[in-house]
């Protein structure tokens, strides 16, 4: 029986009305909203198109949006001056660095300069300590949507395995915390994975898949698990398709639930960014 889809949208869309609410509530209570400010290094299509939909829907659930450019040529120090001047400012409750940056600066040591109650990307290393000790309430937003989409499913993760193919900051790592926090068995896999060829051993065993490598195909069909459920991360690029990194048509015969791509993982992104936002907002009031 082919599985079944697990579309981000209609998610994304229920957790949208309860934020539009819980907005009108904190406007009601403390005469003001949350306000997101992003900083964007320098140009890039793809930024400007996250940039657009982050927008977009900060204006759906009124909630203050600024954005913040900086030149190409901006220096690491100077962005951490920047980023430091909006951490001083009180009007503005979540702070969002737009990547890629360029090569001058160091994305990585970026995220501590963040004051860690407006780190809406969770990228902290305060927030993800928190992860650590089960108490996370600001993470990172691909982690989360990945969560969101595992627990539309119903399934008990209590015991069951779980296997993450990439070990990213943003999505593999964060993952691997938050399925350990629900006492899922979890296997992180990795390029030394591959190179000894152990990846399709972990995979086939896995009931709980997330991939998230960027490498088209890197999951063969035939290694899913029969009743699995499939997370696939991946955004790949092939001729005039967009792909993910699990062989689609081969593992949705296998799985019980599989994500598609696109329309899967990428719709819940930005809305759990925003609902880091209100999150960072009552934080910052002790709530």
């Amino acid at each position: 029986m082919p599985a079944i889809l697990l579309e981000g949208r209609p998610i994304a869309e229920k957790i949208k009305s309860q934020l539009k609410e819980e907005v009108m509530g904190i406007k009601s209570r403390f005469n003001t909203a949350p306000t997101l400010a992003t900083i964007q290094v320098g140009e890039n299509s793809s930024a400007a198109i996250y940039l657009k939909s982050q927008k977009k829907f900060a204006k759906d659930i009124d909630i203050g949006f600024q954005e913040h450019p900086l030149p190409a040529s901006t220096s690491e120090k100077e962005l951490i001056d920047y980023i430091e001047k909006l951490n001083s400012e009180k009007s503005i409750t979540g702070i969002l660095l737009q990547l890629p940056l360029p090569n001058q600066i160091n994305a990585k040591d970026m995220p501590i300069h963040i004051n860690p109650l407006k780190d809406v990307e969770g990228m902290h290393p305060e927030n993800v300590g928190q992860a650590i000790f089960g108490k996370m309430r600001i993470g990172s937003c691909t982690a989360l949507a990945v969560m969101e989409l595992i627990k539309s499913t119903g399934v008990d993760l209590y015991g069951k395995e779980a296997v993450i193919v990439g070990h990213s900051e943003i999505v593999g790592k964060p993952v691997s915390l938050l399925l350990l926090d629900k006492f899922a068995t979890t296997t992180t896999c990795h390029i030394a994975t591959g190179q000894r060829g152990y990846l399709p051993t972990h995979v086939k065993r896995a009931e709980i898949l997330v991939v998230a490598v960027g490498r088209p195909g890197i999951i063969q069909g035939e290694w899913v698990k029969e009743g699995a459920v499939v997370i696939d991360v991946g955004i790949n690029r092939v001729g005039e398709k967009i792909v993910g990194d699990v062989e689609f048509e081969k593992a949705a015969q296998r799985a019980s639930y599989i994500t598609p791509v696109p329309g899967g993982v990428g719709p819940l992104t930005v809305t759990m960014l925003m609902r880091n936002t209100v999150e960072a907002f009552k934080l910052q009031r002790g709530r």
